[in-house]
């Protein structure tokens, strides 16, 4: 094939791969350009100064106090995170591997949850929460994300344990090993790309909640960054600069993580499309 040919075939997805960036990347362009301008300005458009307030950020940081934010965040991602990815691969395990009875009765069951929006289900949590006492606390948002998390989370899993081959469990079986032993020792290191991803989206989505969090929690500093962003909002809305400087300082972690895990994230959809 010559130079001309190949340039023909990739030319349409490089355009394309492109346009796409451009539009991902141009909206973060625009915000951070308003964030560098003075504060009490209108910024229109995408226009760098040329002196640059680096200083917005700082400013930013105190006034949003992202510092508690970030604290309770990361409280909350670790408190939902882990847990999810554990019951959820247990489960999936469960209904792929070891074909438990009602398995696929359960798993549709499960299904069932992803066509209910969390603005469903917000009034009767917040009723369920108030009966157990756990309103404006930590913990009544982490239980409540747990288990809105799980229908994803099992669907997912369920996705890659049907593709590893029967025979390791049956190998593993004859070599003495019982469910426990297979799944610790055979299935989970074979998962790490599709838990990996997992963790990544369950990352954002835990993240980024703002519905429950609002609802669930009076306590601005307990809430996600997320989810205090309204007072933020609500509190600085006439000043565009240190808006646009706060959503960069909240959004930036969930960018930062993503580049880091992107590669797990990639192996997993191309293990899937593989192996599907």
């Amino acid at each position: 094939m010559t130079a001309i040919a190949r340039l023909r075939d990739t030319a349409p997805r490089t355009v394309l791969l492109t346009a796409a960036a451009l539009f991902s990347v141009f909206p973060l362009l625009s915000m951070f350009s308003a964030a560098l301008q003075p504060q009490g300005t209108a910024p229109a458009g995408i226009s760098f100064p040329l002196h640059p307030q680096w200083h917005n950020f700082v400013d930013a940081w105190n006034v949003a106090n992202i510092t508690t934010l970030v604290q309770s965040s990361a409280i909350l991602v670790l408190g939902v995170v882990p847990a999810a990815m554990l019951i959820s691969s247990m489960a999936a395990y469960a209904i792929a591997q070891l074909r438990i009875p009602l398995g696929n009765v359960f798993f549709l069951l499960l299904l069932l949850g992803l066509t209910l929006p969390y603005e469903i289900v917000v009034v009767p949590l917040y009723y369920q929460m108030q009966s157990m006492g756990l309103l404006n606390s930590r913990l009544g948002l982490i239980l409540p994300l747990i288990g809105l998390n799980m229908p994803f989370a099992v669907f997912w899993m369920r996705t890659h344990f049907q593709s590893v081959p029967a025979e390791l469990s049956e190998s593993s079986s004859i070599d003495g090993a019982g469910p426990w032993q297979a799944f610790r020792h055979i299935q989970m290191p074979l998962a790490v790309p599709a838990l990996a991803s997992l963790g990544v989206l369950m990352f954002l989505s835990t993240w980024n909640q703002f519905l429950l969090a609002i609802v669930l929690i009076d306590d601005p500093t307990k809430r996600t960054m997320a989810g205090a962003l309204q007072g933020f909002v609500g509190a600085h809305s006439t000043d565009v600069v240190l808006l646009n400087a706060g959503a960069l300082l909240i959004m930036a972690p969930t960018i930062l993580v993503f580049l880091l895990f992107q590669k797990f994230f990639i192996r997993a959809m191309l293990a899937g499309a593989v192996k599907g």
